[in-house]
């Protein structure tokens, strides 16, 4: 099923004159019936830094179930929508954030349970950049909440977080992940 933003991919032809290698609807949406009001779809991914820049490339996006991070060494832009949180997601039981989480590909991620103070709450070890481009969404964080509305940035650095449409309309986010690491001081905090 095809994605809901327009993409278009730039390459190079025989002569390395720059042209345009497809121009259309993302290739993916990916849902998740155990998250109503939830869809993503991704734009494009890298699996190494420095990405590999070649004349014409395969569509390297994910077809499968979506995962939270990229791939080691690597990058994803997507762009999600959340519809307004119905109460059946802030009544989830760890157990079944945890199965969200598992469908989207990384059940160890979900914080329900262990602290968290959101359902939804998890933590990757991502550098994520986040546009809002349409609507309201709260990041919800270990300590505080922030109203976030169009035009607003985040710059996400690894900590736990969860996101919630507390709003009557949907929001549209738009998310590059880039793959990170935690320093061992961090780790030590979380292991306690």
């Amino acid at each position: 099923m095809s994605g809901f933003v327009r993409r278009i991919v730039t390459g190079h032809d025989k002569n390395g004159k720059s042209v345009v290698l497809s121009d259309g609807l993302t290739p993916t949406l990916k849902t998740n019936p155990l998250r109503p009001g939830h869809r993503s779809t991704e734009v494009w991914r890298t699996s190494q830094m420095p990405a590999q820049i070649s004349a014409t490339e395969t569509d390297p996006t994910h077809p499968g179930p979506g995962t939270i991070h990229p791939v080691a060494h690597g990058t994803v832009i997507r762009v999600a929508e959340w519809a307004p949180e119905p109460q059946a997601i802030r009544d989830l039981t760890p157990e079944a954030a945890q199965a969200i989480f598992k469908a989207m590909g990384d059940e160890k991620a979900s914080q329900h349970g262990r602290g968290g103070r959101h359902p939804i709450m998890h933590r990757t070890q991502t550098v994520d950049y986040a546009v809002i481009l349409d609507g309201e969404l709260t990041m919800i964080l270990d300590e505080g909440d922030v109203v976030l509305k169009q035009g607003d940035i985040v710059v996400q650095r690894g900590t736990s977080h969860s996101w919630a449409n507390r709003s009557d309309k949907p929001c549209k986010i738009l998310f590059v992940l880039i793959d990170g690491q935690f320093d061992e001081p961090l780790k030590a905090c979380f292991n306690t």
